[in-house]
């Protein structure tokens, strides 16, 4: 356990393990925080059930349709590495056990973590989703009270998924590293793409019951019927409060753990290849004591979000102060870390640090890029209100147009960061040509590393923006019929709240995108690593898009997420349509009129079977189609094929999910005027139908199809590097081979098929 590390560093991953363990406990205690927080008058609690309990049906659900999957595949995680020789690393740290007990161990090994992380991914998705729901009606409560403690609530209540997602991504590493010493990776793969898989359901899931629901409930409730957002006659209401959880709080938290996964095991694979090099521990060791640093400080950095005693506040102001904090403290750790215990590596402490902490700036840099293109007072925005004057058409141009623009400045900034670690790394002195590509790919997946250092603080602002956006609907139905002064500054203290957590939704959307494509960056250089110690002429003249069967791979990647896309998008219309119908046939029924009650199960029922009908067909498309194109093409080819899927899917990630967020806030201005016909401002003009009709249409860009292309992206990733010793050990087929991928085509075909089926009409 733990052999050939110094007195020091292990005293330090000790340290590291109880810092996990240090953020866990701190989830706990702001949980009791939380709890004992006021939930204000009997029909807000009543509001607040419905959502509760939608919210537990739907993740039961999920969960009973993902278990068998998850079987399978923890069955064929181990045999990717039976059936294969063991690692050079396997063998050392297991040295004087027979080769065929060595598989064995990290076969199991592999599929145990495998295991482990879905079943951390799911913790962090499912309890994080949890505390969301019971912050809300706290915070509609505090609103009542100060603009201040409604801040507190959802933020505090949000990083306790932060947390969460901290602590059990750095416990889980952690001890598969203690475990298996240099042989972490072998494990750390199967702990990766675990999370990864989760991340994938629980994204495409929740953003296909979110955004039926939403679009349903605002056809029919505030285009149709001219009714406001939240108003409690709206059958669609509830199952729309219970997909902003599902979709956002669960399905981010999932989301960003597997990035915090991804980049560790990419970073453990290629600090094995310097160690190699070098003989240096510092290079595997540097990054799990960086992820500790990042616990701590986004601890600290919670204490600095305040929003002062009084009825108004700059939500965005505080929540941007607490990330810097914590991002000072950070980059300040790395480099007290890298001066004292990177001084003796091979090209100086500095360049570790920089590399880190060039990860850092990146996270700030799309933070406000995201802001810009989504905030409320952005110039992109005030450009979309003016179109709105114009009508639907209009606004949707212009939304496209800053969603396209958004892109461009996102890929340079993350380009500009990869291009940081080639000036950092690439002046290495005394190294191969070989070997200064390994030191810069290290440099990359440390970026990745360094960004995400501020994981619990991003999902403290993700998580914040579904617990206000619930609280705002909380307190316009329990609240529609009070006109009092308290109750009139509540409003406007969870509007403000409310317009604050969209842009905060889309910031974090855009760090995990960009999480997303560095993640990806390092593992496509791990594969390259894995590949050419298996065979070091496989990949001896790099992946050559001039060769024409690297081109095919090439452009089977980069058209594999627009049509993952297609069918996210095709689920939400389908199902949206059948609440559409829902909603329309009860307010024939007398619903608007109070004749009779609003049956909100019937929504919840339509958007539950819309999103399991999708989970295992969509995730296929990412599991299956990475196998196929490494079998039949063969290694070179499948580098290409991830080459394509990174850059397309980076470039429609970005896209979808800032111009939905831009429509969105736009949308949110105009709500926020005062109405008056004659200017044709506020709720009920034409220029808010404009407003709402590029909603609709973003909603689905937003908050399904976009977000979903991150953990659809690694989940591609991670299959490849999993399989890629098996493509180079069995190069020729034979029958066998040919049947597997007959058999494997023939479930992407039945996915296909399965995508396109009309979404049941049912009656509950």
């Amino acid at each position: 356990m733990m052999q050939g590390l110094t007195s020091f560093e292990q005293v330090a991953i000790w340290c590291v393990l109880g810092i996990a363990i240090l953020g866990l406990l701190y989830a706990l205690f702001l949980r009791r925080q939380i709890m004992g927080e006021d939930k204000g008058s009997l029909k807000m609690i009543d509001v607040w059930n419905a959502i509760r309990e939608g919210a537990d049906t739907y993740l039961k659900r999920q969960l009973k349709t993902i278990l068998p999957l998850i079987a399978v595949l923890t069955v064929a995680l181990f045999f990717s590495v039976f059936i294969v020789p063991p690692t050079e690393e396997a063998l050392k740290r297991f040295a004087g056990q027979p080769t065929d007990s060595i598989r064995l161990i990290v076969g199991i090994g592999r599929a145990l973590a495998f295991i482990m992380g879905a079943g951390f991914s799911l913790i962090v998705g499912q309890l994080g989703m949890r505390m969301a729901v019971q912050a809300n009606v706290r915070v509609a409560a505090a609103a009542r009270r100060s603009f201040g403690d409604s801040l507190r609530i959802a933020y505090r209540a949000g990083t306790i998924t932060g947390m969460l997602t901290d602590g059990l991504g750095l416990f889980g590493g952690t001890i598969i590293f203690m475990i298996f010493g240099i042989a972490a990776p072998d494990a750390l793969l199967g702990f990766g793409f675990g999370g990864t898989l989760l991340a994938l359901f629980m994204r495409v899931g929740g953003g296909i019951y979110t955004k039926a629901a939403d679009v349903g409930a605002d056809l029919v409730g505030k285009v149709e019927a001219g009714i406001p957002e939240d108003d409690p006659r709206n059958p669609a209401v509830i199952a729309d409060l219970v997909g902003d959880n599902v979709g956002d709080c669960a399905g981010m938290a999932a989301d960003i753990f597997e990035s915090y996964e991804v980049t560790i095991v990419s970073g453990l694979i290629l600090a094995l290849a310097l160690y190699h090099i070098t003989g240096r521990m510092e290079w595997i060791l540097y990054p799990l004591l960086v992820r500790g640093i990042g616990v701590l400080s986004s601890i600290i950095g919670t204490y600095a979000v305040k929003g002062g005693p009084g009825k108004v506040g700059n939500a965005m102001k505080a929540i941007f102060r607490g990330f810097l904090t914590s991002a000072f403290i950070s980059v300040v750790m790395f480099g007290i870390l890298g001066y004292f215990y990177m001084k003796d590596v091979p090209g100086g402490w500095w360049r570790p640090f920089a590399a880190t902490t060039a990860g850092v700036l990146l996270a700030i840099l799309i933070d406000r890029i995201t802001e810009h293109f989504t905030g409320t007072e952005g110039a992109p925005i005030k450009e979309i209100r003016k179109a709105t004057n114009t009508g639907p058409a209009t606004t949707i141009l212009s939304g496209l147009a800053v969603g396209y623009e958004s892109t461009v400045w996102s890929i340079l900034v993350i380009a500009g960061t990869i291009f940081s670690s080639i000036l950092i790394f690439g002046t290495m002195p005394d190294v191969t040509v070989t070997q200064k590509v390994i030191y810069i790919l290290y440099g990359v997946a440390m970026t990745g590393i360094g960004m995400l250092t501020l994981t619990g603080n991003n999902v403290a602002m993700d998580s914040y923006g579904p617990i206000s956006d619930n609280a705002n609907g909380i307190g316009e139905m329990a609240w529609h019929d009070l006109n009092d002064q308290e109750t009139n500054d509540a409003r406007k203290i969870m509007s403000d709240l409310d317009a604050v957590g969209n842009t905060t939704k889309a910031i974090t959307k855009g760090v995990a995108i960009g999480s997303a494509v560095i993640a990806a960056v390092s593992l496509f250089g791990s594969f390259i690593t894995d590949v050419s110690k298996i065979d070091p002429v496989a990949l001896a003249n790099g992946i050559r898009v001039s060769e024409p069967i690297v081109f095919i791979g090439l452009l089977i990647g980069g058209a594999l997420p627009w049509l993952f896309s297609s069918f996210a998008i095709q689920a939400v219309s389908r199902a949206a349509a059948l609440i559409v119908e829902e909603v329309r046939r009860q307010f024939r029924g007398g619903v608007l009129e109070g004749k009779t009650k609003p049956d909100y199960r019937q929504a919840v029922a339509i958007s539950t079977t819309a999103a399991q009908k999708e989970l295992i067909s969509l995730a296929l498309l990412g599991v299956v189609t990475p196998i196929v194109v490494g079998m039949v093409f063969k290694v070179e080819a499948l580098g290409g094929f991830l080459a394509g899927i990174i850059l397309s899917g980076q470039l429609l990630a970005v896209f979808m999910s800032n111009a939905g967020g831009a429509w969105d806030n736009t949308k949110k201005t105009i709500e926020d005027e005062p109405r008056d016909p004659e200017k044709n401002t506020g709720k009920g003009s034409e220029r808010h139908k404009a407003g709402v009709v590029g909603d609709t249409v973003g909603d689905p860009l937003k908050d399904t199809a976009g977000p979903a292309l991150n953990p659809m992206i690694k989940v591609v990733n991670l299959v490849s590097l999993i399989i890629a010793p098996v493509i180079v050990q069995y190069k020729n087929l034979g029958v066998v081979g040919w049947i597997i991928v007959a058999a494997l085509v023939g479930s992407l075909v039945w996915s296909i098929w399965q995508s396109k089926k009309p979404a049941p009409d049912f009656k509950v």
